[in-house]
């Protein structure tokens, strides 16, 4: 049976490599789609063209629906769009879309839009602000091209041999538009998944939006997120160094759960008491990681405040990246280093789309959890960002040049996702040279000037990598490109096809009765099997009557390289419990939505397969549920926020609606965060599809819903008589009762039903 393995906007990176099948021309090619929790799919394909086809197919309804500025494998791109990409120019936008952007830029005078006419795509368009004395005006340019490729405006006989030429003439010497002279003063760049006329938005789904966000902000104590852990479950160990503002130590979390005692080795980062002027902001970075769950980003347990605050994170047994470069020299090839690179770009893409600036990107920040010496590959995580430079002196600041950007030295507050491009483009730097950053011994007055001469580091030989590090490390924020675009040009490092997918071979493809007739899709094993052995506990997220939620990790290579889940297991398993726990599962298995959580999959024991020890596996949202959401952060939550939250859970059931299933159980516990702007509609304990024939469904089965027990105490409270009504202490007690079996888990929420719960309720 099919299954869906993603929609379009969660595509990172699409790659082609040739198939490890051995034949006489060895012609296969394997495409690989990842998708941002980095699963993937994989399909076969006879040949390169069919190969390049099938990506020219997703890679083009990806620009419909997601960015239409972005493309995943050059040799498949249209040669339009590359024109624009390399001109800064953004597509057939209408006008409409070009003075809003100008607005949303401050309208400055002289700021200008460069577009490809909507009416003739061999023609542009220059949309420029200028000031009048009634406010901001927008005017415009027709550019052409010349049959023989050069450009023009209209109304001038001189041309151009590119539109950057002709551009910087008009910088030079100014336009006269509609008898205004115009001074063009910066361009209004194309961003990644701009809103725009280009983009398809599906129904119930809003447009996707450009990760260029607003500088993060400092968070009050009471608004930030994480777990706290009590300080008598640590067990300190030896000290393994200091951070800049914290002392580093190996550590234990002793953890008892259902009578077993479970014990984690950890890192433990003691806030120093000297720095207790940057607590809020050290607090602030737990929240952070406390908000994401990613296989490549560290996890962080909680925090334990007692005394001196301290992180409990996951301990990483190699430690950071640079001190093993250091002591591996020149035997690290430059594979190992590419897939190092791109792994660190997988985690700040992920943060990216979340917009969440990580602020302290370097090869110290990234550890190295599997060193990939036989012959599986490196694993990397990156670590928490610590004190964030927004509150940082400007002489610490300085002793950071040159991984952090340009633009926080000039406005401290200022950390947005671009100064992310920047750390990351010092750290491949950093990573591939092998020698200590040269800047980094420089005395403070020359890391500045470094800056503001706008210099750049040492080129690398390499000059396809060298391009890449001077576009992430460009000195204009808006010039760096997104992750995505990034891990797409490792990609072609990388690649060791990348000289056959260069020259394709000519010719149209082969007949064939469809597309997918030439391709093999394949798995090396059912993705939704999780085998329990190598399912780690973690924590536990919530607990009922019933049933309890985990926090594990899928870790089949046992070095915690794994993906987080949520494992839900029943806690007593009679047959009629595994039949409504089977029927859960299904039911979850066949939705797929933004608003509902996503189903990963389902693991086993010890015998046959729906025996006592079926656990169902989903994605694990750190945000918890949004009962305990709106408690913690009301404060910030405005009603254009909560209308958000409602919208969403509205397209959540009517999505229920159209697959005629009955939620039966909606409540703020049972709706998950995954972030501030998105929430889920989960727990499918009590829920049933209708049948075909009818639009509803009748309760037949005693004790399956909390209302019939409300019910019965309505009644008994309005019995006609005063003598029958039951008293006050009399109620508590059932209330309790009726409560704790309907209320589910406080994060990870589920329905625990009471066993056999009849209709009807005495009151002893």
């Amino acid at each position: 049976v099919l299954q869906p393995f993603c929609d379009f906007p969660e595509i990172v990176d699409i790659s082609i490599k040739q198939a490890p099948r051995v034949g006489p021309a060895g012609e296969h090619r394997l495409v690989t789609v990842t998708r941002t929790d980095n699963q993937i799919l994989e399909a076969e394909f006879p040949g390169l063209p069919e190969a390049l086809s099938f990506v020219a197919l997703v890679d083009g309804y990806f620009r419909l629906t997601t960015d239409s500025q972005h493309f995943f494998c050059k040799e498949v791109a249209p040669p339009r769009l590359l024109e624009e990409v390399a001109e800064q120019c953004h597509g057939p936008i209408t006008l409409d879309f070009a003075i809003n952007k100008l607005k949303t830029g401050g309208s400055r005078p002289g700021s200008y839009v460069l577009r490809r006419s909507p009416q003739d795509f061999d023609s542009f368009l220059l949309t420029v602000c200028v000031q009048t004395p009634l406010g901001p005006d927008y005017k415009g340019c027709l550019i052409r091209r010349s049959p023989t490729g050069s450009f023009f405006l209209v109304g001038l006989s001189r041309s151009h041999s590119s539109l950057r030429e002709l551009l910087a003439a008009c910088w030079d010497g100014g336009l006269h538009v509609d008898g205004v002279t115009v001074t063009l003063t910066s361009c209004c760049i194309p961003r990644p998944k701009e809103k725009s006329n280009l983009i398809v938005v599906q129904r119930g789904r809003s447009p996707p939006t450009s990760s260029l966000v607003q500088p993060q902000s400092q968070c009050q104590l009471s608004q930030m997120i994480f777990h706290k852990i009590p300080a008598d479950s640590l067990e300190w160990h030896e000290n393994l160094g200091h951070g800049s503002f914290t002392k580093i130590y190996r550590g234990c979390r002793h953890e008892a759960v259902d009578g077993e005692s479970r014990k984690t080795e950890v890192l433990l980062k003691v806030m120093d008491a000297k720095h207790k002027n940057c607590m809020e902001s050290f607090l602030e970075a737990a929240s952070l990681m406390s908000q994401v769950s990613y296989r490549h980003l560290v996890l962080l347990h909680g925090v334990c405040m007692a005394g001196d605050s301290t992180m409990v994170q996951e301990f990483v047994h190699l430690g950071a990246i640079d001190t093993y470069l250091r002591k591996r020299g020149h035997l690290v090839p430059a594979s190992w280093k590419l897939q190092v690179v791109k792994q660190l770009a997988y985690a700040l893409n992920y943060l990216e789309d979340k917009g969440l600036p990580h602020g302290n990107v370097s090869a110290r920040k990234v550890l190295l959890a599997r060193e990939g010496t036989d012959g599986s590959p490196p694993f990397i995580k990156l670590s928490d960002p610590g004190v964030s430079p927004a509150v940082l002196s400007l002489e610490m600041l300085t002793d950071r040049i040159p991984w952090v950007a340009p633009e926080c030295l000039r406005k401290a507050q200022t950390l947005s996702l671009e100064a992310d491009k920047w750390g990351f483009g010092a750290t491949v730097w950093e990573v591939f040279s092998g020698v200590t950053m040269p800047i980094s011994a420089l005395d403070p007055a020359k890391k500045l000037q470094f800056y503001e001469d706008r210099q750049q580091l040492p080129a690398p030989k390499w000059t396809e990598l060298a391009l890449l590090i001077q576009q992430c490390m460009a000195y204009e924020p808006v010039q760096r490109p997104s992750f995505r675009a990034v891990i797409r040009d490792l990609n072609s490092l990388i690649s060791s096809d990348y000289e056959l997918l260069s020259d394709p071979t000519p010719g149209a493809l082969a007949p064939r009765d469809g597309l997918w007739n030439g391709a093999q899709l394949y798995a090396c094993q059912d993705p939704t099997i999780f085998e329990e052995r190598h399912l780690k506990y973690i924590s536990q997220l919530g607990k009922g009557n019933f049933g309890s939620v985990e926090l594990c990790r899928y870790d089949p290579l046992g070095d915690n390289t794994g993906a987080l889940v949520a494992v839900k297991q029943l806690q007593h398993s009679g047959p009629d419990q595994q039949r409504d726990f089977q029927r859960e599962i299904q039911i979850l298995k066949a939705l797929h939505s933004d608003f509902i959580v996503k189903y990963r999959g389902v693991s086993y024991g010890p015998g046959e397969p729906g025996r006592q020890s079926l656990r169902l596996v989903m994605e694990y949202l750190p945000s918890g549920c949004l009962r305990d959401f709106l408690q913690r952060h009301r404060a910030r939550l405005d009603a254009s926020r909560l209308l958000l939250y409602s919208s969403q859970i509205c397209k959540g059931m009517e999505y229920l609606g159209s697959r005629r299933c009955v939620h039966r159980d909606l409540a703020a516990r049972n709706i998950l965060v995954e972030s501030e702007a998105h929430v889920k509609i989960a727990d499918f304990g009590l829920a049933k599809l209708l049948p075909l024939d009818k639009d509803y469904y009748v309760v037949r089965e005693p004790g399956q819903s909390p209302i019939f027990w409300v019910h019965e105490l309505m009644k008994l409270c309005w019995a006609p008589s005063p003598q029958d009504r039951p008293s006050f202490s009399t109620l508590g007690p059932q209330l309790d009762m009726l409560w704790s079996g309907s209320r589910g888990c406080e994060t990870h929420a589920f329905t625990a039903r009471p066993e056999g719960k009849p209709h009807s309720l005495s009151f002893l």
